[in-house]
């Protein structure tokens, strides 16, 4: 993580009120900030010619920058950095932002549900897109079946004991029967109910070692089968849940649309978004990337803001946060991102 080279507490007041109010209005507006602009806050008494002094003290710093469009000046992610370290006040999230996040998390239903309407509400509220990385979590059988498709497919059906039901073909030899389609069935439904896909697997192949399986050659093929294509999609499937990547193309966004094309083909590359996310796994809280600090959002110049959620242990299962422009409301959206941290790990519990 980048970190400013100019501490805090070498900035005289003037200079550190000054720079913060650049900063907001930035955060605020979008837009390049002038001198002007600045002189007509409350309580600073000082001529816009004074305020350009610092302001160029600023720049000369490496924490403001004057886009040759503007006669304004913006932060630098180097001062973006500096003041969400050192001066950023957060605010805590509304009754309103509470409730609105809480209603969506819910134990009805698979976990990934959960999480997927907690995120859509996160986006949502933040005008960001929201991302969750869901805990990898081997599925407990409650009861499983194949059901032909062709001579050469079936459709192996899991329910497992969240009530959830997902179905995946598993291709089969066309010499295997109904009966051994139903044999199949039976048996991991009467002897691997209540246990994760690992487990069973292992017991499979305990029972055949310790010949107890009762199965024919072919059942037992279709067993193994079926359970092998649960596993392999159970750690091949994306573990990232991505919504509202629309709320990154509103008007702000027209002017620069070139690094929100950007950022929407960097969001399709999940499985190096999610490494980065995962990367927040060690933060005690919220933990904040801001667009060089991390090499997949260099070019668009986009920023992360995550927070781990963990089970009833404390051990962290998974990351959610957003992604957005260096341009966020960082002290609205920062408690936000770990409210909603906690309230999945309320749902974990």
């Amino acid at each position: 993580m980048v970190v400013s080279q100019t501490p805090i507490n070498e900035l005289n007041d003037r200079t550190r009120t000054i720079f913060r109010m650049v900063v907001e209005s930035y955060l605020d507006s979008g837009t390049p900030v002038g001198s002007r602009t600045i002189s007509k806050f409350a309580g600073l008494n000082l001529s816009p010619a004074s305020i350009r002094n610092v302001m160029q003290d600023l720049e000369e710093a490496g924490l403001l920058a004057a886009p040759h469009t503007s006669a304004g000046r913006m932060p630098t992610e180097t001062g973006l950095r500096l003041f969400v370290d050192g001066m950023m006040q957060a605010a805590e999230p509304s009754a309103e932002e509470r409730r609105a996040i809480e209603s969506q998390i819910t134990e009805d239903g698979p976990i990934e549900e959960a999480l997927a309407a907690a995120t859509s509400a996160l986006s949502g509220l933040s005008a960001c897109a929201g991302v969750v990385l869901v805990p990898k979590r081997d599925a407990v059988l409650k009861a499983f079946s194949f059901a032909r498709l062709s001579a050469t497919q079936v459709l192996a059906i899991m329910v497992g004991t969240d009530n959830s039901v997902e179905n995946r073909v598993v291709s089969i030899d066309p010499a295997v029967s109904d009966s051994a389609l139903v044999e199949a069935s039976n048996y991991i439904s009467a002897r691997l109910s209540g246990l994760t896909l690992s487990e069973a697997l292992s017991r499979l192949d305990s029972e055949i070692r310790a010949e107890k399986a009762e199965l024919d050659n072919a059942s037992e093929k279709l067993v193994r089968a079926g359970l092998v294509v649960w596993s392999l999609d159970a750690n091949d499937r994306p573990v990232l849940i991505v919504r509202g990547q629309s709320n990154l193309i509103d008007e702000a966004a027209a002017a620069d649309l070139d690094r929100v094309r950007q950022l929407l083909d960097e969001l399709e590359s999940k499985e190096e978004i999610a490494r980065l996310v995962d990367s927040a796994r060690e933060a005690q809280s919220t933990r904040i990337f801001i667009g060089s600090e991390n090499n997949l959002f260099s070019l668009s110049g986009s920023s992360v803001i995550a927070a781990p959620y963990r089970e009833a242990g404390g051990k962290v299962v998974g990351v959610v946060g957003v992604i957005g422009p260096t341009r966020l409301n960082y002290a609205r959206i920062v408690p936000m991102v770990d409210f909603t941290a906690q309230a999945l790990s309320r749902l974990m519990k």
